[in-house]
């Protein structure tokens, strides 16, 4: 039987539920975007020229120039920055370097936004198109912002620079940058997503999990953006996710051998032309990297007998123990090698 509902209910509703679209639309207008196509051709020029200036900087290893282009805040607490100009400046030197259409994000407000999310270009029924993206940065101040890519390509160590850049008068500011490599162990996104799906297919979950994580990193230049490609590709890796690896923060434990393991993350890394699973686990003490040594292969072959997929995903698996202070210690064993 269908519920009675009384007038006052029904209006009670009604006015929730207006309030909620008046919230959305207000959200909407405290943020916005325009792509390269809505802007102005004077924004999207100077938005350019900028970000090849700041590439130029990157690719002659300038952090003094960079950090004088920076605003303030991130001037006072430039190391960071600085250290990844110091290990991209190689790959850089010698690349081409292609802006891509950038984009304009305008946050309204008083007080900085928690979580700012930006929807850029034409979304549909479905939810991200082909042109679309959506930029989502915590605690940002007010004020206007641009978004600019630059492919760094033409070496064997090709990588996307993304920066977000601040407007502060008539000049645009470096306000944080993002590196990434297009490639891990040699191979590119597309390359990772046919394998994970070769894996699904094979019944071995874990190994698809972690290679879609691989080509979704790939997919886009920077954790802040994501376009409809990532999108699909979060919602296989969703379908596929295990609930017995450390995942998003989690503990698992595993026991083996009368040892319970704690393990807090497990991730692929890229290492030359090869690709290795890495386990982290808490460990009480590691100022003796013997003992430490042997615990780390006993984990390892522990990982491998419970899941014996890894063999066929990776070169090889490192463990790394971590002391309560943050320290660590790691090795590795080649899988060939694991008994």
């Amino acid at each position: 039987m269908p519920k009675a509902y009384s007038k006052a209910a029904w209006m009670c509703q009604f006015v929730g539920f207006a309030l909620s679209l008046i919230w959305t639309s207000l959200s909407a207008r405290a943020q916005t975007c325009q792509t390269a196509s809505d802007m102005e051709a004077p924004a999207r020029s100077a938005l350019e020229t900028t970000a090849k200036r700041y590439f130029e900087m990157v690719s002659r290893g300038d952090s003094t120039g960079l950090q004088q282009s920076a605003i303030p805040s991130l001037a006072a607490d430039f190391s960071g920055i600085a250290a990844a100009v110091k290990e991209n400046q190689a790959a850089f030197a010698g690349a081409k370097g292609t802006v891509r259409p950038p984009f304009l994000l305008s946050a309204e407000g008083k007080d900085p936004l928690p979580r700012a999310e930006f929807l850029c270009g034409v979304f549909g029924s479905l939810g991200q198109t082909r042109d679309s993206a959506v930029f989502v940065l915590a605690n940002l101040p007010p004020g206007k912002y641009g978004v600019a890519i630059v492919d760094a390509t033409g070496t064997d160590d090709a990588r996307a620079m993304t920066m977000i850049l601040q407007q502060l008068g008539a000049d645009w500011k470096l306000a944080g940058v993002f590196v990434r490599a297009s490639q891990i162990g040699g191979h590119d996104a597309a390359w990772f997503t046919q394998r994970a799906r070769e894996f699904k297919t094979k019944g071995q979950n874990r190994n698809a999990w972690l290679y879609f994580r691989e080509a979704i990193m790939l997919t886009t230049p920077a954790d802040i953006m994501s376009t409809q490609a990532t999108d699909k590709l979060y919602d296989e890796a969703q379908a596929v996710q295990p609930t017995d690896l450390p995942i998003d923060g989690n503990v698992v434990d595993l026991a083996a051998g009368g040892v319970t393991y704690q393990l807090t993350a497990i991730f692929a890394l890229g290492t030359g032309g090869e690709l290795d699973l890495v386990v982290r686990y808490r460990a009480a003490d590691i100022s003796d990297t013997l003992r430490t040594f042997q615990t780390n292969n006993a984990l390892i072959k522990a990982l491998v007998t419970r899941f014996p997929e890894f063999r066929d995903g990776f070169a090889g698996i490192a463990a790394r123990a971590i002391d309560p202070s943050g320290q660590g210690y790691g090795s590795m064993l080649p899988v060939q090698e694991i008994k």
